[in-house]
């Protein structure tokens, strides 16, 4: 299984009036998940399922994800996505969605990080992932514990000066 694991995109700023797990995507959230989703497809990135965290702004970026992809996936909300929600919570939720090839799963920081450490059976492992950022690891099983390998990491402040370069 190859399991893509997408941080949701730059949201509106915390504020006392707006709860948080209501905070939507910005302009720039939306376009910068919109870049990387359709980079990821040219990637062949094809998702079976999307598993989201049912925050607003995740919720958000995976609708833009999907809209990227040649066949729409489905959109399943997981409250193992949420910003504290534990590694071993989504491991149990990725293993019964097993029929998948692909799974993506969008959530927050720093759970993502944790958890791809975790799937990379490296919890030591120190990540950056910045908002809008793609992460691939491939799965050979689904055993008890995860060991995957991880394939690439792709941001969006690697996208903007490569469209420059059109390669």
């Amino acid at each position: 299984m190859d399991i893509y694991i997408l941080r949701h995109g730059e949201a509106q700023p915390r504020s006392g009036d707006l709860p948080e797990a209501d905070r939507k995507l910005t302009p720039k959230g939306r376009r910068d998940v919109e870049r990387v989703a359709r980079l990821a497809r040219a990637a062949k990135v094809q998702p079976d399922l999307v598993l989201s965290s049912p925050y607003s702004r995740a919720k958000e970026t995976a609708q833009v994800a999907i809209e990227a992809f040649e066949r729409k996936p489905p959109l399943v909300e997981t409250p193992a996505l949420v910003p504290d929600g534990s590694s071993k919570q989504v491991w149990k939720e990725v293993k019964s969605h097993s029929n998948c090839r692909q799974l993506l799963l969008v959530g927050h920081e720093p759970q993502l990080s944790d958890l791809a450490g975790y799937l990379l059976a490296s919890p030591a492992l120190r990540l950056d992932l910045k908002k809008g950022a793609l992460v691939s690891i491939r799965m050979d099983r689904l055993g008890a514990e995860p060991q995957g390998e991880l394939k690439w990491i792709l941001t969006p402040g690697l996208i903007r000066p490569a469209k420059k370069l059109r390669l």
